[in-house]
Formats: structure tokens, C-alpha cells, sequence
């Protein structure tokens, strides 16, 4: 289950549907009811082409998954929930 947003325009996607502040490109790309639903860590990796991966350095307490190029859903996971859910660019 998500349990804490960084991204303001994700959490407006999730609990109204509203695109306003996210690019329509990248729409189809944000799979926020498999971060939802998910209960372990392994269930991501069944998703290919979404390259999901623990990220390094300062950030290796962080998963990501590919929305396009650069741009990618960053979060926490523990105990079954998402934490800190956020769409960036961290390269």
C-alpha cells in the first residue's frame, strides 16, 4: 500500500485522477495501483521493460522503475508498503 507521497502530481493522479501535473506521454507508464497492490519487492521485477532497480550511493535505500528516458518512480519499500513515492530525474 502507498503510504507517503513526494510528488504532489502522483498523489493527485492516485486519489482523484487528475493529469494536470504530469506529462500525458508518461501516463500510461505510471503503474501506481501495482505499487498499491504489491506485497513484496520481487513482485517487481516481473515487469519488463521498466528496468526496476535499487538505486546507489546516497540513494540506496530507494527502488526505481523506468517511466521514459530519465525519467523515473522513486520509493521506498518496507513491510509490503510504499514510502516517499516520488517521479524524477536523478541523472
Amino acid at each position: 500500500m502507498i503510504k507517503s507521497w513526494k510528488h504532489k502530481g502522483l498523489q493527485r493522479l492516485y486519489e482523484k485522477g487528475d493529469t494536470s501535473d504530469l506529462q500525458a506521454k508518461d501516463i500510461d507508464r505510471i503503474m501506481l495501483m501495482v505499487l498499491d497492490n504489491a506485497v513484496t519487492i520481487n513482485e517487481f521485477r516481473h515487469f519488463q521493460g521498466f528496468n526496476f532497480h535499487t538505486l546507489k550511493g546516497d540513494k540506496c535505500h530507494l527502488y526505481a522503475i523506468t517511466v521514459r528516458a530519465n525519467r523515473r518512480i522513486t520509493f521506498e519499500f518496507f513491510d509490503g508498503d510504499v514510502y516517499i513515492l516520488n517521479l524524477e530525474d536523478y541523472h
